[in-house]
């Protein structure tokens, strides 16, 4: 692999790049960052040791800060620490899977009840329209997929509970690890645009509990799918 190249400076309030050595910003967070954004697009694959010297040469860092990513990554379930052995990104197995979801489900489906009943027309209009883009991303996988995490974590800040989105966006990071996989295996993209139509309908009339239901059962049927992946 190319050595990454430096940030320059003026984006350190920003965004780090995929890949490139780290600017200003806290350092430890660009690692994290630039590792997270490796292990989700699989570059660092599930199970893998993650080879802390290499790393390090390859960012221009000491092994202190990549080290403190790897804590926050431990903590988002992204990495696992084995004692004398080191890091590994987490691989996810079928218990994992089912565990993430059905937390999932609880902490969604309450939302989504909570939204109905309190969402504004903007908002629901707001909603709406990323809706939209589903419907037209249903080619692009990509696409789709960036789409249908904008509706999941926009509807989570329409509930308005910090706890419930921080902890959402933790497992759909350890979801992500083996969800794209099950999802173009078993069909499930039509199949969960019919349901985010379902959804959306039950948001639009102001249905709290048929909300509720609807999302619960959306992420039951992501996990029946994960399962026969």
């Amino acid at each position: 692999m190319a050595a990454p190249q430096l940030e320059p400076p003026a984006l350190a309030a920003g965004q780090p790049r995929a890949s490139g050595r780290l600017g200003t910003r806290a350092l430890y967070e660009q690692v994290a960052e630039q590792l997270r954004t490796r292990i989700l697009a699989h570059t660092l694959a599930p199970g893998s040791w993650i080879d802390e010297q290499a790393i390090a040469a390859e960012y221009g860092i000491s092994r202190t800060p990549l080290r403190e990513a790897l804590k926050v990554l431990a903590a988002e379930g992204l990495v696992t620490m084995k004692l004398r052995r080191g890091a590994y990104v987490t691989e996810v197995s079928e218990r994992d899977l089912a565990d993430v979801f059905h937390l999932l489900a609880l902490l969604e489906s309450d939302a989504a009840r909570v939204a109905a009943a309190k969402a504004t027309a903007q908002e629901i209009a707001e909603l709406m329209a990323i809706h939209d883009e589903l419907e037209s991303a249903l080619g692009d996988r990509d696409r789709f997929f960036a789409a249908n995490e904008r509706f999941h974590m926009r509807l989570l800040e329409i509930a308005d509970n910090r706890w419930r989105v921080q902890m959402v966006a933790d497992l759909r990071k350890v979801m992500k690890l083996n969800r794209r996989q099950s999802l173009f295996k078993q069909g499930r993209l039509e199949a969960s645009l019919k349901e985010h139509r379902q959804i959306m309908a039950a948001l639009k009339a102001r249905n709290a509990g048929r909300a509720q239901a609807l999302m619960h059962a959306h992420l039951n049927a992501g996990r029946e799918a994960a399962a026969l992946a």
